[in-house]
This record gives C-alpha cells, structure tokens and sequence, in this order.
C-alpha cells in the first residue's frame, strides 16, 4: 500500500473529510459523522494502533476493546435516534485482517466482544437504520461477523488488496493439513474456499462489486461512485430489513434449499 494509513482510515477521512472524529472511544475504533446527499450518516471503521494494550489487536484486528467499542458506538446510535421516525443510517468501512488471536483475548472473552459487536449490528439493522458495509480492504474470520457482516447490503472493491474468508491462508492450510500451494489450487475450483473478491461475488452476499481505479489513491470519480452507491444501498435497505437479498446467486442455491425445506417442516 501506497500509504502510511490503513484504507479503513483512508477512507473515513474520504467520505467524512474533516468530521471531528466521536470522542470517548479506544484509538482503534474511528467514528465520524457525515453525510451524504444531505442525510446524516454515521461512519465507523476499525484501524490499526501501534499502541494497542492488547499487542494481538495492534494490526487493526478486532479484538476485545474493539468489540466492545463497536457496540459501544452502535448501540449509542440506535439509542439516540430512537425517538426517530427515519433512523440514520449507518456505514461500516471494513478493513480488518482477523480477530485478535491470544491467551488473553480468549480469557477476558472475545468472543463476547465480537458477539456484542454483531449482535449492535443486526439491532441497528431491525430497528431501521440502513446498515451499509463498505469493503474497502481485508474482511477476514471473526472481525468480519463483528464488524460489517450483520449489514444491510454488502459493497466491495474489485481490488486484488480485497480479501474475504473465515480464516488466513496460512490458518487455513494447517487445519485442512494442506500446503498453502494446495490450498490454493483447492479454492481455484471450490469459490467459498477462495480469497479473492471475484469467487467472493458469486456467492450472491454483495450487493455491489466496484472498479476503483486506486483503492488508495481515489479520484473524484471513483469517489462519486462510492457515494451514488452507497445512497442506493441505503434506499435499497429501507425497503428491506432481512438479508434475504442474499441468497440470490447460483452458489447460494443450497442455502435457499435448506431454508424452503426447514420453513416446511415448521
């Protein structure tokens, strides 16, 4: 990457350019309020901290004070506009490489954390605020359910820096007892054991695959096709508040199955 910030950042400071950022939150978790077409939107995104008290979460992964944080600032959203007729809508940038992988971490229970996170989401979502996630770089295993996964509608970059999957190539290899070389050439053939953002697509879970010229270097077109795109997937969400606009695509076929064969049973 060309910068010396993460696109997370890079990409809060592009679409809310010169908001102050919300205060009281641990410097991993970057809140600003924006807006777009005239509405107000609240944008969060996690990034890296050097500094990080927990070392395993200094990468920008999502790890307890992350988790928590998230929650913190969406649960406070939905609270705020909860005497609302028109709930504001939410954007998450994504660009998470993991969870935070660590004794502590697993001690202290992330996975609480992370749950509270993406439980914040899905509430925000229920409670009619369109929830945007906005995959601008790695979107990888629990950091993604927590941050992001619960939106709305999904949008991504069609950038070779995108990856998507519920575990590292490395993490991968060793609990299928494969080289990462065979990992590889298993994901060319399988697409949900696949990273890159093309397999990704096929699985019918984004709502939009956009071609930026530079992911980290944005033009004013690039930016204005983010914007228009995400005030569609906006109006998009309040038509809808269930995710079933997933399970469009061929290779979510057997999903659909599962779901029409259980609905009957019940």
């Amino acid at each position: 990457m060309s910068h010396s910030i993460s696109r997370g950042a890079l990409w809060l400071e592009k679409l809310a350019p010169n908001a102050t950022r919300l205060a009281g939150l641990c410097p991993s978790v970057q809140a600003a309020d924006g807006e777009l077409n005239g509405e107000a939107v609240r944008f969060i995104t996690v990034v890296p901290d050097a500094h990080n008290h927990y070392p395993r979460a200094a990468q920008g992964e999502v790890g307890l004070l992350e988790g928590w944080t998230l929650a913190k600032v969406v649960s406070e959203t939905i609270a705020l506009d909860a005497d609302s007729a028109v709930k504001r809508p939410i954007v998450a940038i994504i660009d998470v490489p993991s969870q935070a992988y660590g004794r502590r971490e697993e001690a202290f229970g992330i996975h609480q954390a992370l749950a509270g996170a993406a439980a914040a989401y899905a509430n925000a979502r229920l409670a009619g605020h369109p929830v945007i996630g906005l995959i601008v770089g790695k979107a990888m295993s629990g950091a993604f359910l927590a941050h992001g996964y619960q939106a709305n509608r999904l949008i991504a970059f069609n950038d070779k820096g995108v990856l998507i999957h519920a575990m590292g190539k490395e993490s991968a290899a060793r609990i299928t007892l494969r080289t990462v070389e065979a990992l590889e050439k298993l994901a060319a053939t399988i697409p949900p054991m696949a990273y890159d953002i093309d397999n990704y697509a096929t699985l019918g879970l984004l709502a939009n695959l956009l071609d930026i010229s530079n992911p980290d270097a944005p033009t004013d077109n690039d930016l204005a096709q983010v914007h228009s795109t995400l005030q569609q997937a906006i109006h998009d969400a309040r038509q809808d508040r269930t995710l079933k606009n997933r399970l469009g695509a061929d290779n979510r076929h057997s999903s659909l199955l599962v779901r029409e064969r259980m609905k009957a049973s019940w």
